[in-house]
């Protein structure tokens, strides 16, 4: 194992482009409940947040300073208004939001908090608006503009959403921005593992990053005949273009192999949680905002893993997002308490 790498030297990004990022996937909007460690059928207050895994993503990046933009479609209503104004407010373009002309809805997602690791989610997405991007909504020179594309998995589980992501990654090639892939599987929407394995096998193999769980791994390679190790699965996204693929184990924490061999766990850090989700989007956002900047792989790991933290122990998902920091200074707090070393594997 290399003792460590600078992920400038594993994936160069275009110099010179206005967007950091550009992502691709549904915005929604989440409830969650304020009369915590009650079922949906007890609790009768909720709060409103915009939510949606790169939505959340995205605000989570803008927070730590990059500048997004984003392809989505979203409801032609006051909670399209919404989602569109809280973009806005945080510094996301929303120049490529396109409003749906059928009806469709923007999702709803209903959160049920039981207690600090056991939550559920109930979402209301017939209908819905984000699977409404159409490919005519992909612009070319959109992302010509972008260091890099991120496709949410979510986006590839029906038409017209399906075809908008795969021309989307098509350009990104064409313009020469990295594609990065995170799976995030949801199983509403598709309709056979057979299908998820192809589409996700297709934007993975021109990804440069891929994020993922062992389950969503193990979706995506369903017809690639492999053993099901993470070592087998970076063995062969590496050989085809990834740089860095990230291997994420809940609570045992997660692993970045690279396309130099290298190998780099991290694990979550102590906290009391409140919610058992909205870690790995704010993970996301961490550890590709240090990726962006070239860091050591191992401080953008951390980072990822800290901000993952900070987000279970918050009511909410993308209005919790915090600044770099924020980030810092919890890093620091739970150093000073239980070591140096606390989440470095």
């Amino acid at each position: 194992m290399l003792a460590t790498e600078q992920t400038k030297d594993l994936i160069q990004f275009p110099e010179n482009r206005p967007y950091d990022m550009i992502l691709l996937g549904r915005v929604a909007i989440d409830f969650n409940p304020i009369d915590y460690f009650k079922t949906l059928a007890e609790s009768a207050t909720f709060k409103k947040y915009v939510g949606g895994s790169p939505a959340n993503t995205a605000v989570g990046l803008a927070r730590l300073g990059r500048k997004c933009g984003f392809f989505a479609a979203v409801s032609n209503d006051r909670f399209g208004d919404y989602v569109t104004g809280y973009f806005q407010n945080e510094g996301i373009d929303t120049s490529h939001i396109v409003r749906c002309k059928n009806g469709e809805s923007l999702g709803l997602t209903f959160t049920e908090i039981l207690s600090p690791t056991e939550s559920s989610i109930l979402m209301y997405r017939n209908g819905i608006a984000d699977l409404a991007l159409d490919p005519a909504d992909i612009d070319e020179g959109y992302i010509a503009q972008a260091r890099s594309l991120l496709i949410s998995g979510t986006a590839l589980a029906q038409s017209p959403s399906r075809e908008a992501a795969l021309k989307a990654v098509a350009l990104a090639k064409k313009t020469g921005t990295p594609v990065i892939f995170d799976i995030d599987y949801r199983a509403y929407n598709w309709k056979s593992d057979d299908e998820i394995a192809l589409y996700y096998s297709m934007v993975a193999r021109d990804a440069r990053i891929i994020m993922g769980s062992r389950e969503e791994f193990d979706l995506t390679e369903k017809f690639l005949g492999l053993d099901g190790s993470d070592q087998a699965s970076a063995n062969y996204w590496c050989g085809q273009k990834a740089a860095i693929v990230v291997i994420k184990h809940g609570k045992e924490g997660s692993t970045a192999y690279t396309c130099n061999g290298g190998k780099y766990s991290i694990k979550p850090f102590p906290v009391k949680a409140l919610k058992s989700f909205g870690g790995g989007d704010g993970y996301a956002a961490s550890f590709l905002n240090g990726v962006l900047q070239g860091w050591d792989i191992m401080d953008c790991l951390e980072m990822g893993s800290a901000e993952a933290a900070m987000l279970v122990a918050s009511h909410g998902c993308s209005a919790d997002m915090p600044s770099e920091d924020a980030v810092r200074q919890f890093i620091k707090k739970e150093k000073e308490e239980y070591g140096e070393m606390i989440a470095r594997a």
